[in-house]
C-alpha cells in the first residue's frame, strides 16, 4: 500500500489537499466568472443587477412584514409607536414590489447608486490625502494619490454610468487574475 492509499494519512497532507482543491476550484471559477464579465459584460450585469435587485427587494418586502408583525403582536408598543411600525411597514412592503415589479430597472438605478458612492468615497479620500500631506512621510506619493482620488471621484460623479461600466470591466479582468493566481497556487501548495 503507498502512502496515498492508507486511509489515515497525515493530518498535513489532508490539509494540503484541502487547500490545493479549494484553490483550484476556487481560481478556476473566478476565472469563468471573470471571463463572462469581459466578453459578455451587458448579459453578465444584466444578470447580477437583477438578482442584486431581488434580493433587495425581498429583503425590503420581508421587513415590512416583519414591522407589521412586530405591530401587531408587540405588546410593549403604544399607539403612536405601533402606527409608526405600521408605516414603515407599508413603505418597505410598497418599495419591495415596485422593485420586484422592474428588477431590471432597480438594478441600473443601484448600480448608478454604487458608482456615485464611489465617486464621492473617492473625492472625499483625495480631500484627505490633501490635507494629510504635510504630516506624510512622503508628501509626494500622497500628493499624487490625491490628485488622483480627486479626479477619478470627479469623473464618477459627472458619468456614474461609464464608471460603472468600467468597475464591471475592472472587476471581471481582476477575477481572471485573481483566478489565474489561485490556479497556480492549487499547483505550488506543499511543494
Amino acid at each position: 500500500m503507498t502512502a496515498t492509499e492508507t486511509p489515515n494519512r497525515p493530518v498535513e497532507e489532508r490539509a494540503t489537499d484541502g487547500a490545493r482543491v479549494l484553490f483550484g476550484v476556487g481560481g478556476l471559477i473566478a476565472i469563468v466568472l471573470g471571463l463572462f464579465v469581459i466578453f459578455a459584460p451587458k448579459t453578465s450585469a444584466g444578470v447580477t443587477l437583477t438578482l442584486v435587485a431581488a434580493l433587495i427587494g425581498a429583503y425590503a418586502i420581508v421587513t415590512g412584514i416583519v414591522y407589521f408583525g412586530t405591530a401587531i403582536f408587540s405588546r410593549g408598543l403604544g399607539g403612536w409607536s405601533r402606527v409608526g411600525h405600521i408605516l414603515l411597514g407599508i413603505l418597505y412592503v410598497v418599495g419591495g414590489v415596485i422593485i420586484m415589479s422592474n428588477l431590471m430597472f432597480a438594478g441600473v438605478v443601484t448600480a448608478l447608486m454604487f458608482s456615485i458612492m464611489v465617486g464621492i468615497l473617492w473625492l472625499f479620500e483625495g480631500v484627505l490625502a490633501f490635507a494629510t500631506a504635510s504630516k506624510s512621510d512622503n508628501k509626494v506619493w500622497t500628493i499624487i494619490y490625491g490628485i488622483v482620488s480627486v479626479i477619478a471621484g470627479i469623473t464618477l460623479l459627472f458619468s456614474p454610468l461609464m464608471g460603472a461600466v468600467t468597475l464591471w470591466w475592472l472587476l471581471g479582468i481582476s477575477m481572471v487574475v485573481l483566478g489565474v493566481v489561485q490556479v497556480v497556487r492549487a499547483f505550488r501548495v506543499g511543494k
